[in-house]
């Protein structure tokens, strides 16, 4: 009985984090579409505009890694369970938007780039395996769903 009020407890202190923390980044996404916006518009006052879109892009890629972070706590929100494959979409973004960056402003060195390569091919195995692992239950469930005997109604 200890336990049952334990785990609701813990539960409910769960779910009000995560809300706190999705109230958060929807804020910060909120605020960076808007500042967005503002510097798209600055963007017709310069002359040279290299620079100035190696920001743009830094700036989308970084609201896409909100985005897809937001994604996984809205899905623990249905589930309550954190799905792997949201997590793992954000940390490949984010590894691909420094590359770019680095890649922009000429600043990368080539063991850098070996090293951040060979993470992204393990984070898109990562990514592979929870797609399996993800159809896989999906199989399991329609498997054990249609292994119940329907109950005729009266």
């Amino acid at each position: 009985m200890l336990a049952g009020k334990i785990q609701i407890a813990f539960e409910s202190v769960v779910c009000a984090v995560f809300g706190v923390i999705l109230a958060f980044i929807i804020l910060g996404i909120v605020i960076g579409t808007a500042q967005l916006f503002i510097t798209t518009w600055g963007l017709l006052k310069f002359e040279g505009i290299t620079g100035h879109y190696i920001d743009l892009i830094a700036d989308v890629l970084t609201l896409y890694v909100l985005i897809e972070l937001s994604r996984s706590l809205v899905e623990y929100f249905d589930t309550r369970k954190i799905r792997l494959s949201f997590i793992v979409d954000a940390a490949i973004v984010f590894v691909i938007r420094e590359i770019m960056i680095a890649l922009f402003k000429h600043e990368i060195e080539v063991q850098m780039l070996y090293a951040l390569s060979a993470f992204l091919f393990v984070l898109g195995a990562l990514r592979m395996g929870s797609l399996l692992v993800d159809q896989r239950e999906i199989c399991i469930y329609h498997e054990i769903d249609t292994k119940q005997p329907k109950q005729l109604e009266p």
